[in-house]
């Protein structure tokens, strides 16, 4: 019970590695706010882990404004914020990428992370305790072929994790990243670009351990770094990736 009586938002829950961080903080005590927009899903997810939901577009500000609203006035206090919700472009050469590919990565995997960073950090601040978990990726720190935009994201979202945890360390407001390899999760077809035996292999190949990342392993590595037992962990990126890094 790691986390009891901790409330906790979870973006991007309904499914993946939010899906899987969201089982492990149920498990280990949390109150969840899990958020998504898929709104079938999320209902669904959300009633078999006996969790509030909230259906949200994190990319815009309306719906991130609504959230946080929502949180203060039923719960009059956030302890974590879990920056999961992500999307990619299916690979390609950069060039060929289109600016509503680009906006729509951008939107969600960065401008969501910024939206935390207005509405929420500044009662964080206030209250002087929180703890922040960007959902980056191995793509940001080293990038494959043709996810080149992706790739720029998760970079993107890993700088502006240690740009926080500096900032906000005075605050006592801890902020890490954990960088999973690719796994077992919505995402995996559109990053190998189709789903054939041929192609998991050859992702596979370039992850030591032998194995996809699964939503067990980032619930893990998560509740750990959201935990009082990581008191003294901030700016960190936690790379869980099976070797893929090394």
């Amino acid at each position: 019970m790691r986390l009891k009586n901790k409330v906790a938002i979870i973006t991007g829950s309904a499914s993946g590695f939010g899906k899987g961080i969201a089982k492990k903080f149920a498990d280990e005590g949390a109150n969840l706010i899990m958020v998504d927009q898929n709104s079938k899903l999320l209902k669904k997810v959300s009633k078999n882990l006996f969790q509030d939901y909230f259906v949200a577009d994190v990319s815009k500000a309306s719906n991130f404004k609504s959230l946080f609203n929502y949180v203060y006035k039923k719960y009059n206090k956030i302890d974590i914020i879990v920056n999961n919700a992500g999307v990619t472009h299916k690979p390609k050469f950069m060039e060929t990428v289109t600016e509503k590919e680009f906006d729509k990565v951008f939107n969600v995997n960065a401008k969501s992370v910024y939206y935390c960073g207005k509405f929420f950090v500044p009662k964080m601040k206030k209250l002087k305790k929180g703890v922040i978990l960007n959902v980056a990726s191995t793509a940001g720190l080293s990038p494959r072929p043709k996810l080149n935009w992706y790739n720029a994201s998760k970079g993107w979202m890993i700088t502006a994790t240690k740009a926080m945890a500096i900032e906000l360390a005075p605050y006592k407001v801890r902020v890490n990243a954990i960088a999973p390899v690719a796994g077992i999760t919505p995402l995996l077809k559109s990053f190998m670009g189709g789903d054939t035996p041929k192609k998991k292999q050859a992702f596979l190949s370039t992850i030591p351990i032998g194995r996809f990342s699964t939503p067990q392993d980032m619930g893990n590595a998560a509740c750990f770094l959201c935990s009082d037992e990581a008191s003294m962990i901030t700016g960190t990126v936690l790379e869980v990736d099976g070797g893929r890094c090394i």
